[in-house]
């Protein structure tokens, strides 16, 4: 009884982390996706759509705490600690061929989580895709962004232009929402990277072409952490280009990462 209950408890952190229909979906390797500060699962839903489990790939969006159904726990501030507390979730669904995928903020958390597999369980991804972060050697621009004021802070949103516009308009609900964003911003620029061997999987950097934040030398750096094969792609857009490209992104992510299920 003391396994069944352990195993219904692991089932139900799981779906927190991970809310996704049908999410054993048998023989389908997985993709796991993280989205980028302020941003949830949500952001992936097309994703899941488009890489239909019949494709041989299954979409795992990650739903970091503070947000949606996960409202009322607190937003991690420290990258480090959501990773020690994501990787054991995570683990029991590495047992088929899977993949990263991480924009912004979520690129840092897909590194250092595929470095904490490796260290911790001997596990890594078949493929790591960071997109719209220079690579994690390189320091920050804007280190206290998230200790702006209010209205400054709010401001800095508007200017990536991640958040719509009528959000950002609703005092109400941005109340609700800012210190959730506020540790998300945290968490990104007080990230120090610490030295490890560089990693085995290939790593495919992709960028913005109109993105003022992370220019192509600073993607083209992502090279020096992994041993494998490794890229980088410009797409039309800012910052946010997986939304306005969505689809050439995920054609370059089918071309760049078939899974062995593919051709099964």
């Amino acid at each position: 009884m003391h396994t069944g209950d352990s195993s219904t408890q692991g089932r139900r952190q799981a779906e927190r982390w991970f809310p996704v229909r049908d999410p054993e979906c048998s023989g389908a390797a997985r993709l796991f996706c993280f989205p980028y500060a302020g941003g949830g699962a949500h952001i992936f839903r097309e994703w899941q759509e488009a890489f239909a489990p019949s494709s041989g790939v299954k979409v795992y969006p990650v739903q970091y705490p503070g947000r949606a159904a996960r409202m009322r726990e607190p937003a991690f501030a420290d990258c480090r600690a959501l990773v020690e507390a994501l990787a054991p979730v995570i683990l029991p669904l590495t047992d088929k061929p899977f993949a990263f995928f991480g924009h912004s903020m979520g690129a840092i958390v897909a590194f250092e989580l595929a470095r904490a597999l490796r260290r911790s369980y001997g596990r890594a991804p078949q493929c790591l895709f960071v997109s719209g972060r220079r690579a994690p050697h390189l320091p920050a621009r804007n280190p206290s962004v998230h200790e702006l004021p209010d209205a400054e802070f709010i401001d800095e949103l508007r200017r990536l232009e991640g958040t719509p516009p009528e959000v950002l308009a609703h005092p109400e609900l941005m109340e609700l929402l800012l210190p959730t964003i506020r540790a998300d911003f945290a968490l990104t620029q007080a990230y120090r990277y610490t030295d490890e061997p560089p990693l085995d999987c290939p790593v495919n950097a992709f960028g913005g072409t109109e993105d003022v934040d992370v220019e192509l030398w600073q993607l083209r750096a992502w090279c020096e952490h992994t041993t494998g094969a490794c890229s980088h792609e410009m797409f039309t857009g800012n910052h946010f280009f997986l939304h306005t490209a969505r689809e050439s992104l995920w054609r370059s992510i089918a071309r760049a990462w078939p899974p062995p299920a593919r051709h099964g």
